[in-house]
């Protein structure tokens, strides 16, 4: 087992990454993950965190796992009403920087521009869910800036920013239980966490064979976790940002960031 059993949030805690139609431009492993959903359009996720890196990997290497998006850095910023309007809807709106972790000067920047609010399921339905489902539109953008400038000029706020390193994987085509299935490593200032994304029966069969059980899903979001963490800790939040000199690697894998978990 890769991880241990954690907290979804605080009771009460709004979830502004809850509940995902996906149209995204320029990225095409996520929409060909939501394309086989059992609902069509929606996004199905959960989270899972890790906390033996090494042995993940070698699970990944064991079950012939591929590489579809190299690890890369990315860079959030979340927006909101200065009421706070977008998270009383359960609704998110955020710009989002990306780019390959071992850059070049010829390498450009990724900029993804996301809007995110729930998908309205009869109370007995959404009882039942186990999985994060959402609806989710994505639009490449040529100028992370300027939107965010724009943004302001309507009178969004920046409110919140956190990063983190991914890397994106797939099983074989051998696998037929894992098509649709994307597998998301992603390193943060918090832990390392897996991100599971595709057909609910693919989530949960990867997550069995990691050695978790449907109560150590996460549905929370990172902002989530990260204020119960600077809450455990008796830190006050802020962004969640990794510190000068601090590496993905270092954040997810070194003792140091066990004591975050």
């Amino acid at each position: 087992m890769f991880g241990a059993r954690g907290e979804v949030g605080w009771p009460g805690e709004v979830n502004c990454t809850s509940f995902g139609i996906v149209t995204e431009v320029g990225g095409g492993e996520k929409l060909a993950a939501s394309s086989v959903e059992e609902e069509m359009g929606k996004e199905r996720e959960i989270k899972l965190r890790i906390e033996d890196l090494p042995g993940l990997r070698r699970w990944l290497a064991k079950l012939g796992a591929r590489v579809v998006r190299p690890r890369l850095h990315e860079r959030n910023a979340l927006f909101d009403t200065a009421e706070g309007l977008l998270a009383r809807r359960e609704q998110l709106l955020r710009i989002r920087t990306e780019l390959p972790a071992g850059r070049s000067r010829k390498d450009a920047p990724r900029t993804v521009v996301t809007f995110k609010r729930p998908i309205s399921m009869p109370r007995s339905r959404e009882n039942r869910e186990r999985h994060k489902v959402r609806e989710e539109i994505e639009l490449e953008v040529s100028d992370a800036k300027a939107l965010a400038t724009v943004f302001e000029g309507l009178g969004m706020n920046r409110w919140f920013q956190y990063e983190k390193f991914r890397t994106t994987f797939r099983l074989p085509t051998s696998h037929v239980w894992a098509k649709g299935l994307l597998i998301e490593l992603d390193e943060t200032p918090i832990g390392a966490f897996l991100e599971l994304e595709g057909p609910a029966s693919a989530i949960d069969r990867a997550a069995k064979a990691l050695g978790f059980e449907k109560r150590d899903y996460i549905l929370a979001n990172y902002m989530v976790l990260y204020r119960e963490s600077c809450r455990r800790r008796g830190q006050e939040p802020r962004d969640m940002l990794f510190t000068k000199g601090q590496s993905g690697k270092r954040a997810a894998g070194s003792k140091k960031s066990k004591l975050f978990l």
